[in-house]
C-alpha cells in the first residue's frame, strides 16, 4: 500500500508595515468623517431647537450689508464732489514736473466722467500718456507736451502731431486723438490736426478746461458721436 503524503499546509501572509500603516490611515479617516457627521447632525439639532438664532443672525447680516452698501454710496457720492470740485490753474500746471501735469490731465479726465482714466506714459508709449474711456463709450487717447515756460517754452509742431497720427487710432484705437500743452501750439501743426481728425488743447482751451467744470468734449470740435446711449446723451 502507498502511504499518502500529508496535505502542505499554505504559510499565511502576515499584513506588512506598509499595508497597516495604511489600514490605520483609513481607519482614522472613517473615525473623523463619522465624528464630523454627527457633529454636523447635532449642530442642524440645535439650530431647528433654536431656530430664532438663525433669524437674529439673518437679521444682523441684512443691517450690516445695508450699513456697508450707504457707507459705499457715500464715499462714491464725496468723491464725485471732490473730483467735480477739482481746479488747477496755468501757473500751478507750469510750476508741475512733466509726469506731474500727466497726472493732472488724467485726474481733470476723471473729473469729466471717465472712471477708467490711468496715465500711461513712459518709455515705449507710442504717443500715449493718458488713455480714458468717457461716459459716452468714446476711447481717448492723450499726448501730453509740458513747457517749463508755458508759453515762452518750444511750441508744439507738427512731427508731435505726427507721432500721435500714427499710433492713436491704430495701436491704442482711439476714437479721440489729442495733444495737450501748456505751452504754445505752430500754426502748421493746428492745419496738420484738422486735416488728420486730430484735436489740440493748447495753453488758452487747457486753462478753461483745468479752472472750470466742462468736460472737455464740450470745449472741442467736431468730437466724434457717443458709441453707446448713456443717461447723459
Amino acid at each position: 500500500m502507498t502511504r499518502r503524503r500529508p496535505p502542505i499546509r499554505r504559510r499565511t501572509r502576515r499584513p506588512t508595515r506598509r499595508q497597516q500603516q495604511r489600514d490605520a490611515q483609513l481607519l482614522a479617516s472613517a473615525v473623523v468623517v463619522a465624528a464630523g457627521i454627527g457633529l454636523v447632525v447635532i449642530a442642524v439639532n440645535w439650530l431647528l431647537t433654536h431656530w430664532w438664532i438663525l433669524v437674529v443672525a439673518l437679521v444682523l447680516a441684512v443691517v450690516a450689508g445695508a450699513g456697508w452698501l450707504y457707507g459705499h454710496q457715500q464715499r462714491t457720492q464725496w468723491e464725485a464732489v471732490r473730483a467735480q470740485g477739482l481746479r488747477y490753474g496755468l501757473p500751478h500746471l507750469d510750476a508741475l514736473h512733466y509726469t506731474r501735469f500727466e497726472d493732472a490731465v488724467r485726474e481733470l479726465m476723471r473729473r469729466d466722467g471717465c472712471r477708467d482714466a490711468q496715465r500711461v506714459g513712459g518709455r515705449g508709449d507710442l504717443g500715449a500718456d493718458v488713455k480714458a474711456t468717457d461716459p459716452y463709450g468714446r476711447r481717448w487717447v492723450i499726448q501730453c507736451k509740458h513747457r517749463r515756460n508755458g508759453a515762452q517754452g518750444s511750441p508744439v509742431g507738427t512731427p508731435d502731431l505726427q507721432v500721435l497720427n500714427g499710433t492713436a487710432r491704430q495701436v491704442h484705437g482711439a476714437d479721440v486723438g489729442v495733444i495737450v500743452t501748456n505751452g504754445r501750439v505752430t500754426g502748421p501743426a493746428v492745419t496738420f490736426a484738422k486735416q488728420q481728425r486730430l484735436h489740440v488743447v493748447d495753453r488758452q482751451t487747457l486753462a478753461v478746461w483745468a479752472s472750470g467744470s466742462r468736460p472737455l468734449w464740450e470745449l472741442l470740435r467736431a468730437v466724434p458721436p457717443p458709441r453707446r446711449p448713456t443717461p447723459l446723451s
